[in-house]
């Protein structure tokens, strides 16, 4: 006799789990209450509905808790869904709001098959991913600890004339200076000594990231990602760490999608209206491919560093990111000659660059454990 599924909707907290249940068929969800965030609590769970020939199914959004959740039910022999925050569907009346009633949400949803699931990396593509986002968070201190020191010295009139900001001569001139006040100079100090633990943060992460990424079964892609003009090793490692394996998007406008970099549309009445792009998705693959996106400004030209990085990479791959430069080049130059925005420009390059990572991603298999 076939099972009938039974569909577990979990509203996860830090320190308790709201539950809703959801049987196969007609009848209603019921809400089973609250267990407490513990590992031994979530098993009891299991074990407890795992009766009267029913086969589990769990599902909860994904969000600040991870995976644990997930790995935890799936070891367990059980089906669990991790549901894309983004993609659950809400009805614009309803403004009621409980932990209860999004349990009962859940567990409908997976029950009528309305659940959009969310990648899951394993183990080591989630700690590469963790590397990667540390080492954008340092960047982003890096950043912030600049403006502070540049600031610092703006409002008494420190102006650097040489050519070239926080260049090695930049440096050896903020560290000539003397301020009129003890209190300032100890505040020039302080702010120095910050910038430079930041800068110092980026650089060993980024050489973490060159030593680990030899022994990660994703390395052939990374590689072969690298053959595409302002993709760098970062770049290459965040694509394939946030986004997993792209051979499971059958079409280059789904890798799109997942990113946020397809446009708005809202069209009706035979009336087509397209907007800004969605920015739904995965912002941290967004920013990095736009930041890429600016170097195809430039003619389309096989660089020294291109070169070397197209070293011991298939010739089907570097056919394709030469495609891919005279194709992106002379897109950008064609957009910015009818007045477009420069912004729009390389928004638009991005989304297309991630159709050449699309395929280069269908070419290169990852190393099989």
């Amino acid at each position: 006799m076939e099972r009938k599924i039974r569909g577990i909707g979990l509203d996860v907290h830090s320190k308790f789990i709201t539950v809703g249940i959801a049987d196969e068929g007609r009848e209603p969800a019921e809400s089973y209450g609250e267990i407490s965030n513990t590992q031994a609590a979530v098993s009891k769970l299991a074990k407890k509905l795992d009766r009267d020939g029913y086969d589990l199914c769990f599902v909860y959004e994904a969000g600040c808790f991870g995976f644990g959740l997930y790995r935890q039910l799936t070891g367990l022999g059980h089906t669990c869904v991790v549901a894309a925050p983004s993609l659950i569907p809400r009805k614009p009346g309803d403004r009621v709001k409980t932990d209860r009633r999004d349990a009962l949400k859940l567990a409908r949803l997976l029950r009528s098959g309305d659940i959009t699931p969310c990648n899951v990396p394993d183990e080591t593509d989630e700690a590469m991913r963790d590397l990667e986002r540390a080492r954008e968070d340092a960047v982003r201190a890096s950043r912030v600890s600049r403006q502070l020191l540049s600031g610092f010295l703006l409002r008494y009139g420190k102006r650097y004339e040489g050519k070239t900001a926080w260049s090695k001569a930049h440096t050896l001139w903020i560290l000539s200076i003397t301020m009129p006040h003890p209190a300032q100079q100890i505040v020039l100090e302080e702010y120095r000594l910050r910038m430079k633990h930041d800068a110092e943060r980026v650089v060993a992460m980024t050489t973490e990231i060159e030593r680990l990424v030899s022994r990660w079964r994703w390395a052939p892609v990374v590689k072969a990602l690298q053959a595409l003009r302002g993709v760098r090793l970062v770049t290459a490692v965040t694509v394939i760490a946030e986004m997993g394996d792209l051979r499971r998007f059958a079409h280059p406008r789904q890798l799109m999608a997942a990113i946020g970099l397809v446009p708005s549309e809202n069209s009706s009445g035979g009336k087509r209206h397209q907007g800004s792009i969605t920015k739904t998705g995965n912002g941290h693959v967004r920013k990095i491919l736009v930041e890429s996106a600016w170097n195809y400004r430039y003619p389309a030209r096989i660089s020294r560093p291109i070169e070397l990085r197209q070293r011991g990479v298939d010739q089907e791959v570097t056919t394709i990111a030469w495609n891919a430069q005279k194709r992106l080049c002379a897109r950008y130059q064609h957009m910015m000659m009818r007045g477009k925005n420069k912004k729009l420009v390389t928004t638009a390059v991005a989304r297309e660059l991630c159709g050449f990572i699309w395929d280069i991603g269908q070419q290169v298999a990852p190393i099989e454990s």
